[in-house]
Protein backbone atom coordinates (compact mmCIF):
# COMPACT_ATOMS: atom_id res chain seq x y z
CA UNK A 1 0.00 0.00 0.00
CA UNK A 2 2.85 2.40 0.79
CA UNK A 3 4.48 1.77 -2.60
CA UNK A 4 1.25 2.63 -4.40
CA UNK A 5 0.91 5.90 -2.49
CA UNK A 6 4.52 6.83 -3.25
CA UNK A 7 3.96 6.09 -6.93
CA UNK A 8 0.86 8.29 -7.05
CA UNK A 9 2.70 11.17 -5.35
CA UNK A 10 5.65 10.83 -7.74
CA UNK A 11 3.42 10.85 -10.83
CA UNK A 12 1.43 13.82 -9.50
CA UNK A 13 4.62 15.77 -8.83
CA UNK A 14 5.94 15.05 -12.31
CA UNK A 15 2.70 16.17 -13.94
CA UNK A 16 2.84 19.51 -12.14
CA UNK A 17 6.33 20.33 -13.43
CA UNK A 18 6.49 23.44 -15.66
CA UNK A 19 8.72 22.64 -18.61
CA UNK A 20 8.69 26.28 -19.79
CA UNK A 21 9.96 27.77 -16.52
CA UNK A 22 12.95 30.05 -16.98
CA UNK A 23 12.74 30.22 -20.76
CA UNK A 24 12.70 33.58 -22.52
CA UNK A 25 9.66 34.35 -24.70
CA UNK A 26 11.86 34.08 -27.81
CA UNK A 27 12.97 30.61 -26.66
CA UNK A 28 9.34 29.63 -26.00
CA UNK A 29 8.52 30.65 -29.57
CA UNK A 30 11.52 28.78 -30.98
CA UNK A 31 10.70 25.61 -29.04
CA UNK A 32 6.94 25.52 -29.50
CA UNK A 33 5.88 27.66 -32.44
CA UNK A 34 8.71 27.79 -34.96
CA UNK A 35 7.85 24.34 -36.27
CA UNK A 36 4.77 25.78 -37.97
CA UNK A 37 5.50 29.53 -37.96
CA UNK A 38 8.66 30.88 -39.57
CA UNK A 39 8.51 34.14 -37.68
CA UNK A 40 6.64 35.61 -34.71
CA UNK A 41 5.70 38.64 -36.84
CA UNK A 42 2.02 38.90 -37.63
CA UNK A 43 0.82 36.23 -35.21
CA UNK A 44 -0.59 38.80 -32.76
CA UNK A 45 -1.85 41.21 -35.40
CA UNK A 46 -5.26 42.55 -34.42
CA UNK A 47 -5.42 40.53 -31.20
CA UNK A 48 -5.47 41.70 -27.61
CA UNK A 49 -2.65 40.43 -25.41
CA UNK A 50 -5.12 39.08 -22.84
CA UNK A 51 -7.18 37.00 -25.28
CA UNK A 52 -4.01 35.83 -27.01
CA UNK A 53 -2.57 34.65 -23.70
CA UNK A 54 -5.82 32.77 -22.92
CA UNK A 55 -5.65 31.06 -26.31
CA UNK A 56 -2.00 30.13 -25.84
CA UNK A 57 -2.69 28.80 -22.33
CA UNK A 58 -5.56 26.64 -23.54
CA UNK A 59 -3.76 25.23 -26.56
CA UNK A 60 0.02 25.56 -26.45
CA UNK A 61 1.72 26.60 -23.21
CA UNK A 62 2.25 24.73 -19.98
CA UNK A 63 1.46 27.62 -17.64
CA UNK A 64 -0.37 30.92 -17.41
CA UNK A 65 2.93 32.75 -16.90
CA UNK A 66 4.54 31.34 -20.03
CA UNK A 67 1.36 32.07 -22.03
CA UNK A 68 1.41 35.70 -20.85
CA UNK A 69 5.12 36.08 -21.62
CA UNK A 70 4.71 34.58 -25.09
CA UNK A 71 1.66 36.76 -25.82
CA UNK A 72 3.52 39.91 -24.74
CA UNK A 73 6.45 38.88 -26.94
CA UNK A 74 4.22 38.34 -29.98
CA UNK A 75 2.49 41.69 -29.46
CA UNK A 76 5.84 43.50 -29.02
CA UNK A 77 7.21 42.04 -32.25
CA UNK A 78 4.23 43.42 -34.16
CA UNK A 79 4.36 46.93 -32.67
CA UNK A 80 5.57 49.54 -35.10
CA UNK A 81 8.70 51.46 -34.10
CA UNK A 82 8.18 54.89 -32.59
CA UNK A 83 8.06 57.81 -35.03
CA UNK A 84 11.44 59.20 -35.82
CA UNK A 85 13.26 56.00 -34.93
CA UNK A 86 16.02 55.26 -37.38
CA UNK A 87 15.71 52.15 -39.48
CA UNK A 88 18.63 49.72 -39.30
CA UNK A 89 21.08 50.51 -42.07
CA UNK A 90 19.54 53.92 -42.78
CA UNK A 91 21.85 56.81 -43.47
CA UNK A 92 22.07 59.43 -40.73
CA UNK A 93 20.49 62.80 -41.58
CA UNK A 94 22.78 65.30 -43.19
CA UNK A 95 24.01 68.09 -41.00
CA UNK A 96 23.60 71.69 -42.06
CA UNK A 97 26.34 72.90 -44.40
CA UNK A 98 29.12 74.77 -42.67
CA UNK A 99 30.01 78.32 -43.55
CA UNK A 100 33.46 78.63 -45.10
CA UNK A 101 36.13 80.20 -42.94
CA UNK A 102 36.97 83.77 -43.92
CA UNK A 103 40.19 84.17 -45.87
CA UNK A 104 42.79 86.09 -43.94
CA UNK A 105 44.99 88.42 -45.92
CA UNK A 106 48.56 89.06 -44.89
Amino acid sequence: MTVAAATVLTVTGAAAQNLDAGKSPAKLFADGCATCHRSPRGLAKGRFSLTLSWFLKDHYSTSTDSARALAAYLVSVDESPPRGAAKPGAKPPRSAPRQPKPVQSQ
